[in-house]
């Protein structure tokens, strides 16, 4: 998108821009999600963001999006989002207000504008929560406001019930069978990856890096997205031939035109010599009217045919304009549909990255809890809950012990461990 600088004027009052703001916001329809609010929860990766920004033409007096960068968006592991020209946008730790108000403020420096874009950012889905240890299901769940561990527990389907001992085999078989499933998935988006870097890079072939040389099955996924990059990179090179081609096409018109006209003019300078002796030997009586008129006829047929030189001359300079700038929006929405791609493969990667953490985490349980139940079976002894969570501070994982009401905020990891009581000393 480009910023029409000519479309904003001095600066409004604060009242004034506080209202525009607000009116803004309720033309995009943007809400914050029940219980959160800008100023309460903090961003962190894996937090679906969508994002809108808008502008108040003054002239016309309407608001207009800006679709380039309006859209919905992951917080990656390095808690950047990567918006289209902005590049890398710090997010985690940070308010949506904060962001938004990063947003508008970047834009406005980047494009040069008197008034700053009014840019609303709202969580579209918040990142899970996740279950371990002593539940009926572990695993990941959508978080909800107001979640506490007694909740998180019971969406986990309550604590886990000591059944015949086949069950912890079947939940270490069932971790083991999605680890393999996520390690597949995990594979096949990091050789995407590698094509989608190698496309940015302007190479033909794909480049798979060395640690990625030993996963199985390598051959068949490098050779379906080296396939998907020849097609595409085909119906670039095509598009942008074409408009290649359009313009020298053009260009030799121009050319061609431009010669034409140089040989018209010639050809009424000639004519109009002729017109000024006919003029005088017809003042003299010794041309006649008939000879006057033919001359006269000539030179309005050559003037004729110039004006239509110079108006084909003009059209075919209007097109070679609109094919040039063809090509350099076929090459931005190229470099635009990359950037996108990259953005949503990290995002799923960091997700497939947390699955498999947890993955590995179930099946050192479900041996653990294996053990722990033919203990419980054996000797019938009383078991004790205790519950923490694993948050994330300062960049590291720091886990505490809580209570059945503590709060959990997005991210967290609750571990619900059961401990055996020793029998009594007699």
């Amino acid at each position: 998108m480009k910023a029409d600088r000519n479309a904003f004027k001095p600066s409004m009052s604060t009242a004034r821009s506080r209202l525009l703001s607000a009116a803004l916001l309720v033309v995009m329809g943007l809400q914050w999600p029940a219980g959160a609010q800008a100023d309460e929860y903090h961003l962190g990766v894996m937090d679906k963001l969508k994002v809108r920004v808008a502008e108040w033409q003054t002239a016309e007096g309407t608001v207009r999006d800006w679709v380039a960068i309006s859209g919905d968006y992951a917080i990656g592991t390095s808690g950047t989002v990567s918006l289209p020209f902005l590049g890398e946008l710090p997010a985690s730790g940070r308010t949506t207000a904060e962001v938004s108000e990063d947003i508008g403020k970047r834009l406005q420096q980047l494009f040069g504008l008197r008034d700053r874009p009014s840019a609303s950012v709202e969580i579209s889905e918040y990142r899970p929560v996740f279950m371990t240890g002593s539940v009926q299901n572990p695993g990941q769940f959508p978080f909800a406001p107001g979640m506490t561990v007694l909740k998180a527990v019971s969406v986990a389907g309550g604590l886990r019930r000591i059944d015949a001992g086949q069950r912890f085999a079947r939940d270490f078989l069932q971790a083991q069978g999605d680890g393999a499933v996520l390690v597949a998935d995990r594979n096949r988006l990091l050789v995407k990856r590698a094509r989608i870097l190698s496309e940015m890079q302007g190479k033909a072939s794909l480049e798979v890096p060395d640690e990625l040389k030993n996963i199985p099955d390598l051959k068949s996924i490098v050779e379906s997205e080296q396939a998907l990059m020849n097609s595409r990179g085909t119906k670039l090179r095509v598009q942008l031939s074409s408009l290649s081609d359009l313009k020298t096409l053009l260009k030799n018109e121009i050319d061609a035109l431009a010669k034409k006209a140089e040989t018209q003019n010639r050809q009424l300078g000639l004519v109009q010599e002729d017109r000024e002796k006919v003029n005088n030997l017809s003042e003299q009586g010794l041309a006649l009217s008939s000879r006057r008129l033919a001359v006269e006829q000539q030179v309005s047929d050559l003037e004729t045919r110039l004006l239509d030189i110079d108006t084909s001359s003009l059209k075919a300079k209007q097109d070679l304009n609109q094919a040039t700038q063809d090509e350099t929006t076929t090459r931005s929405d190229w470099d635009a549909q990359l950037a996108q791609d990259l953005q949503s493969t990290e995002a799923e990667l960091d997700e497939i990255a947390l699955k498999l953490s947890t993955s590995r985490s179930l099946m050192a349980e479900a041996l653990l809890q294996s053990t722990e139940s033919a203990a419980a079976k054996g000797n019938g002894d009383q078991s004790n809950v205790v519950y923490s969570i694993v948050r994330e501070k300062d960049g590291k994982p720091v886990e505490m012990p809580a209570e059945e009401n503590a709060r959990v905020l997005p991210g967290d990891v609750i571990k619900v461990t059961v401990k055996l009581d020793q029998p009594a000393m007699r």
